[in-house]
């Protein structure tokens, strides 16, 4: 499962929402479930860390998927990279994400965890659903 939820990428365009995009005005957006996984990357381990993320987003190419939404810090926390991912990887993708991760050689199981590891310092995971406006989430509550 985290090969899949570190190879998978927006099934749809994570772009924010906005009142204008609405053809609705009445009409509550869609929001998508989504992974935001924030690192803190080992000394001298940033440039290895973005290639390897190069990588997984070419397995996501590979298999028609978009890359994971990347943020790079500038200032002010203590976080390096924040990727922001779909929740889970889209249905019928999973054998096509499998085929390229094997065909570009990615480690996988235990080698996967030791090799991704070894250039983190801290990370946190948190599932969360949007991109969405509090009014536009507020309409979703029951009355």
């Amino acid at each position: 499962m985290t090969l899949r939820l570190l190879t998978a990428a927006a099934a749809m365009a994570l772009a924010p929402i906005t009142a204008q995009a609405h053809e609705d005005p009445d009409a509550v957006p869609k929001t998508t479930d989504v992974l935001v996984e924030i690192y803190r990357i080992a000394p001298g381990k940033h440039r290895e860390f973005l290639e390897t993320i190069a990588k997984y987003d070419e397995v996501n190419a590979r298999a028609g998927l978009p890359p994971r939404q990347l943020y790079v810090h500038r200032d002010g926390a203590s976080w390096d990279f924040m990727l922001i991912q779909p929740a889970k990887t889209p249905e019928g993708k999973g054998p096509a994400l499998d085929a390229a991760w094997e065909e570009m050689g990615l480690p996988s199981g235990p080698d996967f965890f030791f090799s991704f590891r070894s250039m983190i310092a801290e990370h946190s995971d948190t599932f969360a659903t949007g991109p969405i406006s509090a009014a536009d989430y507020l309409a979703k509550a029951a009355n």
